[in-house]
């Protein structure tokens, strides 16, 4: 300001014109950019689930990354039915061929993969689900668990419509599937290109089985048994089509599952 003063009173002595001369304004450094955290994901309320005990993650599948890499995580019966396609957006399992070539002597869903590394007595499961095949009574999607080999296991049949032998929990116990839920809906409407968000509640001690579908408060089916502890978990379907994200397994405790692949028999011609 001074320095502008005695610049003005200068030019009038002299008969000068003034001329002002700008400063160049000082540049500021670009903010930094905020670094965002990543979102923690939200756990199930246990607590309105009836779960006293702690429960934690013990196993997480977004299906990122190569697709033999993630392959290489489950057991299939048909591993050739399976893919992990490169799309845009949240990635996703699917199984792709309706019909199979499996064989065993216990009827019960065809196309199954099983996660390899964790197995579980008590849990919950969640996952999102899209069935892709054309819309039929039996049209249906399963949920497996308790899986200690191809002869005995549990799994969760959610179809169109409901019967003995569909839309229902099942025990499959070296015989073929019958019926345990004593609870159940007139079916689930799959839609097209939907995604459905499943979870499944498992406690061994009481023989509690519990299936949410999108309603995340009220099940559409509920079992009691007690025949199988620890398991495997897994996803599949009886001979349709479709597919897997976002899977997350919770439980107080878990174990190492044990080696070898459990479709091995099926597979011989």
């Amino acid at each position: 300001m001074k320095a502008n003063l005695a610049l003005v009173l200068s030019s009038l002595i002299v008969g000068l014109p003034f001329v002002a001369v700008a400063k160049s304004p000082i540049k500021k450094p670009p903010p930094k950019p905020i670094k965002e955290e990543p979102a923690v994901e939200a756990a199930p309320n246990f607590k309105a689930l009836g779960i006293k005990k702690p429960y934690k993650l013990v196993y997480k599948q977004d299906f990122d990354g190569n697709e033999a890499k993630v392959k290489d995580g489950f057991w299939f019966t048909n591993p050739d039915n399976w893919r992990v396609p490169a799309v845009r957006g949240p990635s996703f399992m699917e199984f792709v061929t309706k019909g199979h070539n499996y064989k065993y002597k216990v009827r019960s869903p065809y196309i199954i993969g099983l996660v390899k590394e964790v197995e579980v007595k008590d849990f919950v499961l969640e996952a999102e689900l899209q069935q892709t095949g054309k819309e039929y009574g039996h049209r249906d999607m399963c949920v497996f668990y308790g899986f200690q080999d191809r002869s005995h296991f549990y799994y969760t049949h959610i179809a169109s419509v409901t019967d003995n032998h569909a839309h229902n929990c099942f025990i499959v116990n070296d015989k073929p599937r019958t019926k345990i839920s004593h609870e159940t809906t007139k079916g689930h409407k799959w839609g097209a290109k939907d995604w459905h968000q499943v979870r499944v509640v498992r406690e061994h001690a009481s023989g509690k089985i519990e299936i949410y579908v999108n309603d995340m408060k009220k099940p559409i089916m509920r079992a009691t048994d007690k025949t199988f502890d620890w398991g495997l978990i897994g996803f599949g379907t009886f001979d349709d089509t479709g597919r897997v994200r976002k899977v997350r397994l919770y439980a107080p405790e878990s174990r190492k599952a044990k080696a070898g692949d459990p479709f091995v028999e099926g597979r011989k011609k």
